[in-house]
């Protein structure tokens, strides 16, 4: 099995990269990527563990790109996570996500429901993204809601009352930005995200792929993208976006989603071209 959408306690995720290479041997997976949001931590920290368990692990990670003042994810593949560039930018990632969730922060608590921001903030310090699926997390634990789901329903979704819109680079410039790390670049969960109006756009910038499958996306969903994807002459990837446990509003189960091996075959050589080229 292959699954290239995975996250840990690097950003958003609930178990530690060394268990989320464990937990994906013992469920059958030859091929992984851990793709936490704006930060290589994660897959940085497991490359000799992965090699040991006979995993081979692609260098992965998922970016925020704003576009119309609306989140649009961009997942980067075989990217040298030493690249000057990359890690500049994601250090102004990064410090965005901090001053959200302190905005977020002072919104929940002018609504009445303050939350214990310091030590989430504390851990981005260390190298941890943090964002929305931690406040969330923050609001269960203080019992202002009973699950996740309810406090972004309540607060933190797109025109709640905490909510905060992310600062940061347009979908293409991440797109470039990848591509300048020596990776290639898919649009996250195009189902999910429903902005097919920018995906020609993000073609004609240099867009390498479709995340065809997803545990979002039905039967229906994955064939419209895999036909769009034929169309634009674009590469599939596909994967869970697991993240262990009940962190975010999404639990998917680690292997759910699996690309067929020749979308991945296809995929890789592509990769390995671009490294060549770069």
């Amino acid at each position: 099995m292959i699954d290239l959408h995975t996250h840990t306690t690097a950003s958003d995720g609930s178990l530690a990269p060394a268990a989320l290479v464990d937990a994906a041997r013992a469920a059958g997976l030859r091929v992984l990527s851990i793709t936490d949001h704006d930060t290589t931590a994660g897959f940085e920290a497991v490359t000799d563990r992965a090699l040991q368990a006979g995993l081979e692990l692609v260098p992965g990670i998922e970016i925020s790109g704003v576009s119309d003042g609306r989140d649009m994810h961009v997942l980067g593949y075989f990217i040298d996570p030493a690249s000057s560039g990359l890690r500049a930018f994601l250090q102004r990632q990064q410090t965005d996500r901090v001053r959200r969730v302190e905005e977020m922060s002072r919104r929940l608590a002018a609504l009445g429901c303050p939350i214990h921001a310091d030590a989430m903030l504390a851990t981005a310090a260390s190298g941890r993204s943090v964002g929305r699926p931690q406040i969330a997390a923050a609001l269960v634990d203080a019992g202002y809601v009973q699950t996740r789901d309810e406090a972004f329903e309540r607060f933190l979704e797109h025109g709640g009352p905490a909510y905060v819109p992310r600062r940061g680079a347009a979908p293409e410039e991440v797109v470039a930005i990848v591509h300048a790390a020596g990776g290639l670049a898919s649009l996250a969960h195009p189902g999910v995200t429903k902005r097919d109006d920018r995906i020609v756009p993000l073609v004609a910038a240099g867009l390498d792929a479709l995340e065809v499958r997803h545990s979002d996306h039905d039967a229906v969903t994955e064939q419209r993208y895999r036909d769009l994807a034929r169309e634009l002459g674009l590469l599939v990837t596909g994967g869970s976006d697991f993240h262990g446990g009940d962190v975010t509003h999404r639990v998917p189960r680690l292997g759910l989603v699996s690309i067929p091996d020749e979308d991945y075959i296809a995929f890789r050589r592509a990769g390995t071209n671009r490294e060549r080229r770069v």
